[in-house]
């Protein structure tokens, strides 16, 4: 069978609200038209992707793959269009993405006063799949973190972030100049394998709400400060690289030439 990808789109539309109102809301459509797409949808893949209950949506396990499946394939079906379309405009165009907190912006405009004429895009990676954009076309190159899947990519050090624990302010830890990771024994840490959140906004909650600390990068501390966390060094605790990353197999000039000045320029800060 074949795939129906603007049904896929309003699946991971409703997906993403749990609600036909505010989807149907957000993809300009009426209510009963959604609703009648989804049902088509799951008629079509012969299996149930919603509980519906006349207060709440909630995904079915097939449900929960297809969203997760369809958080790969729309970017990368968007991505291809988008690169369909430079070739018959004639558009170069070099993608950039980036870690949380890791500013790429001075190394774009060191580029830029060399390829005025190139078009520069940014996409955010996720902290907990870093490579994707890579992976799924929507970005040439990566400015990320280590560690995340290096298979089949070229990687160049560029240097390293400090990592510092996260608290609520009340913490009776809040107040020490430093910490060391002896100090955080028997304290709730909150780290993917035990808690994934879907964002840093939605970690600093727990953390402010006193759910947990978290040993995060120092650079991330920097940009989304609050006045309810505090951020504390942790001097045993060992930094995190930090790199610039590409598919092995691309050796095109523009991205060549954006690697030599995005490494001299991302070292040099």
């Amino acid at each position: 069978m074949d795939l129906d990808l603007r049904k896929l789109r309003y699946f991971a539309t409703l997906a993403e609200h749990r609600h036909f109102g505010r989807a149907a809301e957000q993809l300009y459509i009426a209510q009963p038209v959604l609703s009648r797409q989804i049902k088509s949808l799951e008629q079509e893949l012969g299996c149930t992707l919603l509980l519906r209950t006349t207060r709440s949506v909630e995904l079915t396990a097939a449900g929960k793959q297809l969203y997760e499946e369809a958080q790969q394939v729309l970017p990368s079906v968007a991505a291809a269009v988008r690169r369909v379309h430079d070739v018959d405009q004639g558009v170069q165009r070099l993608v950039v993405a980036f870690s949380p907190g890791l500013p790429v912006s001075e190394a774009i405009r060191a580029f830029t006063s060399r390829h005025a004429d190139v078009e520069i895009d940014v996409v955010p990676s996720s902290w907990w799949e870093p490579d994707r954009p890579l992976r799924d076309g929507r970005a040439q190159v990566g400015y990320l973190r280590r560690q995340f899947d290096e298979t089949g990519l070229r990687i160049v050090p560029i240097g390293h972030d400090p990592r510092v624990a996260c608290m609520p302010a009340t913490h009776p830890l809040a107040g020490r100049p430093e910490l060391t990771s002896a100090d955080l024994d028997g304290e709730r840490m909150l780290d993917a394998p035990r808690r994934r959140t879907s964002s840093l906004e939605e970690k600093f909650e727990l953390i402010a709400s006193g759910h947990g600390i978290a040993l995060i990068p120092l650079s991330v501390a920097r940009s989304y400060a609050r006045p309810d966390l505090v951020h504390l060094p942790v001097t045993d605790a060992p930094g995190i690289e930090t790199c610039l990353a590409v598919a092995a197999d691309r050796r095109d000039r523009l991205l060549r030439d954006f690697l030599e000045i995005a490494t001299a320029t991302l070292r040099r800060a």
